[in-house]
């Protein structure tokens, strides 16, 4: 008998089966096995074959593989030197591949030229931005966490919970959701001019990496965290998951309401780089009025930072863009 494919989620992949097989049930799998540092061309081995053949730890890989397919996996299977390779490949995935092959995108897709010139750039120094700060992000992990774990593997004496007490500090909550901005901005707000195909394969790169990120961001969190944790104790975690459990789901974009003429006033005065207190005062209102007003654009628009508040007013005319400018200079 056949299983169905969600029948099949129910059940873990198994060393047994062939890598190749894994990869039609899950497409996601093939930047994994770049990750681990495993190439294609394995035609029919199994997952323990071409682990071996690649000096790749087994039952890491698995749990991984299985995790990331939302089937059955077991933390304590995890091996922290392995692991923490995975977590390397990826971030030089992000750092030296992905985010840049985004950014070439981006510029063919929206520079339009004339009027909208300003904008294009305001929506790749937005991007560069983001690109900074996850750069920042995973080089800090790279030379720190990834060196205290090394320590710790090599058996060098560090005070307890140190990891968890601080390296392990920076959640990663926020760390998608400027991606996500961008991408509302553009579906949303960006009017597409000449070959529409290039704006939507930009936009599809950002949401695939989106979901990446946040993918990679639940591995580090899920698997990594509890495999240092018990490097560090000493104890046995063990963990499971059934087909119901998933990382988290970003907010699915909606279109946004139409906005009241205080609150496009406040959003002038946001992309003027006015502070709360500023525009408080300017308007004659209290701080907290003004600080409910902000909660509710971002609530409506679905966009939180200043900077993309900013594209926002520029693309709606609600602020010239010679006002912009006298900031930057």
């Amino acid at each position: 008998m056949t299983l169905s494919a969600d029948n099949k989620s129910q059940f873990p992949f198994l060393s047994t089966d062939r890598l190749r097989d894994l990869i039609s049930q899950n497409n996601r799998l093939l930047t994994t096995i770049s990750h681990f540092g495993i190439s294609l061309g394995f035609g029919d081995s199994t997952v323990a074959d071409v682990c071996r053949k690649n000096n790749v730890d087994v039952p890491t890989f698995l749990t991984v593989a299985n995790f990331l397919s939302q089937r059955p996996y077991v933390v304590a299977d995890v091996k922290v030197a392995p692991l923490m390779e995975y977590l390397k490949g990826t971030h030089s995935y992000f750092i030296d591949f992905f985010l840049p092959s985004i950014r070439r995108k981006l510029i063919e897709a929206i520079t339009y030229g004339g009027s909208d010139t300003e904008v294009s750039l305001l929506l790749l120094r937005f991007y560069d931005e983001y690109v900074d700060e996850i750069t920042s992000h995973m080089k800090t992990e790279n030379e720190k966490v990834f060196s205290y774990i090394s320590d710790l593997l090599a058996n060098h004496s560090r005070s307890a919970n140190t990891c968890h007490d601080g390296l392990f500090s920076d959640r990663h909550d926020d760390v998608a959701r400027k991606l996500q901005e961008l991408k509302n901005i553009i579906i949303g707000f960006v009017p597409q001019r000449g070959e529409r195909n290039l704006i939507n394969s930009a936009l599809l790169d950002i949401i695939n990496c989106e979901n990446e990120i946040i993918a990679h961001c639940a591995v580090e969190d899920i698997l990594f965290e509890p495999a240092v944790k018990k490097l560090e104790e000493s104890n046995v975690i063990l963990g499971s998951v059934n087909e119901k459990s998933s990382f988290p789901v970003t907010g699915k974009y909606t279109e946004p309401e139409l906005l009241s003429a205080r609150e496009k006033e406040i959003i002038r005065l946001v992309a003027c780089g006015m502070s709360n207190k500023d525009i408080a005062k300017a308007l004659f209102l209290s701080v907290h009025t003004v600080t409910t007003h902000r909660r509710n654009l971002s609530s409506k628009l679905n966009i939180h930072s200043p900077a993309a508040l900013t594209i926002y007013a520029i693309l709606h005319r609600l602020v010239d863009l010679d006002d912009i400018r006298s900031l930057d200079s």
